[in-house]
């Protein structure tokens, strides 16, 4: 009896909003814009709240008030009570193969390791890679949404996106919420009509386009592997082992970037995971192949320890 009963309710519940549905559409321009709004306020509390909404600060002007008191910049927020703990690497380059993809995998808060199995590379669609660097949620969130928007654009034009759009797309958004607290430094790399394209966004909507880009508080360290040793005719294997080492140094050299290093190549089929190392086996890996070359040279063993 209880089973009939909650399905019956749950088939009122159904007829209700889809007789709610129905009316709000006839009724579109014939209602005033509080009467809009009120039906669909009911219609979120019969359903709960909106999966695209959120809350703002319940001040007269979110932006300032956010702006004030949660600065994200470095240095910006040594005044607040609240300080915004991050650290990451990540890293993409360019090479006549396409395009590399590297990052490691550990989330932190200060000098707390919230995790070392964060997914750093989220996959837009089958052409299309974004990487996660500054706020995990607002990367997430806001890429999750650009490929919504991804979707809806090859809806409408029955053609896939071009990286370029998808990009401006992100930058747009960033636009919107300047100065309302949000962390993202990101790259938006893919495959289109044009060929592989790489492009840096972030929170403050600076995009750029380039050929090579690393982020994160181990960039600096990716950068001077990348810079050494990057190169436009570097084989596929090459490539892959170039994005490894410059993410193990930046791991071994910044303390909140660590865990597994992941990597992905991006090609004119898509995007390809290559494969996950740990970055402490690396470590022992590369330290081995140190000794063996100086030990054919006829220098003294390498010191494990020692990058």
């Amino acid at each position: 009896r209880s089973v009939r009963n909650l399905r019956s309710r749950a088939r009122s519940t159904m007829a209700t909003l889809s007789s709610a549905a129905a009316d709000d559409i006839l009724n579109t321009g014939s209602r005033s814009n509080g009467q809009q709004h009120a039906a669909g306020d009911e219609l979120q509390q019969m359903m709960g709240s909106a999966p695209h909404s959120f809350m703002l600060p319940a001040v007269a002007d979110p932006a300032a008030y956010s702006k004030q008191n949660f600065g994200v910049g470095y240095g910006t927020d040594t005044e607040q009570a609240v300080q915004f703990a991050k650290g990451t690497t990540t890293l993409a380059f360019k090479f006549n193969e396409g395009i590399i993809i590297a990052v490691d995998s550990r989330s932190t808060m200060g000098p707390y390791i919230a995790s070392q199995t964060v997914k750093k590379v989220i996959e837009i669609n089958p052409y299309l890679l974004g990487t996660m660097a500054g706020g995990a949620a607002d990367c997430a969130y806001w890429e999750r949404n650009l490929g919504m928007q991804c979707r809806l654009y090859e809806l409408r034009n029955k053609e896939r996106i071009s990286v370029a759009a998808a990009s401006k797309l992100l930058a747009n958004t960033m636009y919107q919420y300047r100065g309302y607290g949000l962390s993202m430094g990101t790259m938006v790399t893919g495959w289109d009509k044009t060929g592989p394209q790489l492009y840096y966004c972030d929170n403050d909507a600076t995009r750029l386009h380039g050929d090579l880009f690393s982020v994160g508080s181990g960039s600096t360290y990716a950068y001077g592997v990348l810079d050494s040793n990057h190169r436009a005719d570097l084989t596929v294997d090459e490539a892959i082992d170039l994005g490894k080492r410059a993410i193990y140094h930046a791991t071994h050299r910044d303390a909140y970037s660590g865990g597994i290093c992941n990597v992905y190549h991006m090609k004119e089929t898509g995007w390809v995971k290559v494969g996950a190392w740990d970055v402490n086996d690396l470590h022992y890996l590369y330290a081995d192949e140190k000794a063996a070359a100086a030990g054919g040279a006829g220098g003294l063993s390498a010191d494990p320890m020692e990058t």
